[in-house]
């Protein structure tokens, strides 16, 4: 972990997705301040910023700011704080995904085209913006990472339309790998084994899958959120200059199994 440290201390970087301190994004966030990093977060509204500033301030996060990316405006404002407050940026995490529930249920079929239209764009047109923001500030290049699943590849019980919705994120993020790698920024898809988060609570059957992810894992256990937050530690870091456009699994094994 000291050898880790040694490269990501003093990185600057954005964290979106922080809900509670069982989201993916929060094990992101608590690693890279443990090593070093700073970091600066978001909520999503007023209601969630009672549950997201006590762990701003345990991160000693210099800019909490807020981040509804359906909102005009909004995000262009958070670059704009990061601009000012630091002048540069290394990283940006973004753990961000929605499905209108009832097109979630269903088949994908069935589903609705302003449901679907809304989870590509919280989900996946999201991060594109995102990147949009963050190149010029990435002087010095930089790291851009999102959060895919399994279900992205294959077809997974009960996952439905955020199936598709991950497999176009997964292949956004290898498009802007091609198209910023000359600016040395770097763009990875992290696809963690399920994960008991708030997101996931909507997911239909959840027990289930996780049950048969620990029984199919050759590791025979979940990961955890400090588990993705390593594996983002190691791509924000200089140890992973040469890699770019990939999914990266942190499954404990799961996706090899036939």
């Amino acid at each position: 972990m000291d050898s880790i440290r040694n490269i990501i201390s003093g990185k600057k970087g954005l964290i979106v997705g922080i809900a509670n301190e069982n989201s993916i994004a929060y094990g992101c966030a608590s690693v890279l301040r443990e090593l070093g990093a700073e970091v600066a977060v978001t909520y999503l509204n007023a209601k969630a910023e009672k549950y997201v500033r006590p762990l701003a301030d345990k991160l000693e996060a210099p800019l909490v700011m807020p981040l509804d990316v359906e909102q005009p405006g909004q995000m262009q404002q958070v670059f704009s704080d990061i601009e000012q407050h630091w002048g540069k940026l290394d990283f940006v995490i973004h753990s961000i995904a929605f499905c209108p529930m009832d097109d979630l249920h269903g088949r994908v079929v069935d589903c609705s085209r302003d449901g679907f239209q809304q989870a590509m764009h919280v989900s996946c047109y999201s991060f594109v913006e995102m990147a949009r923001h963050a190149e010029p500030l990435m002087k010095d290049g930089g790291s851009l990472i999102t959060m895919s699943y399994y279900g992205a590849d294959k077809v997974v019980e009960n996952y439905n339309m955020m199936g598709p919705v991950k497999a176009a994120l997964e292949s956004v993020s290898r498009y802007m790998a091609s198209e910023l790698g000359p600016k040395g920024i770097r763009v990875h898809a992290v696809s963690p084994g399920p994960l008991k988060t708030r997101a996931a609570s909507g997911i239909a059957h959840f027990d289930q899958l996780i049950d048969d992810a620990i029984a199919r894992a050759p590791q025979n256990k979940l990961v955890d959120i400090e588990d993705v937050g390593m594996t983002c530690a190691f791509l924000i870091s200089n140890a992973a200059r040469s890699l770019t456009g990939q999914t990266i699994y942190v499954d404990g094994g799961h996706h090899i199994m036939a």
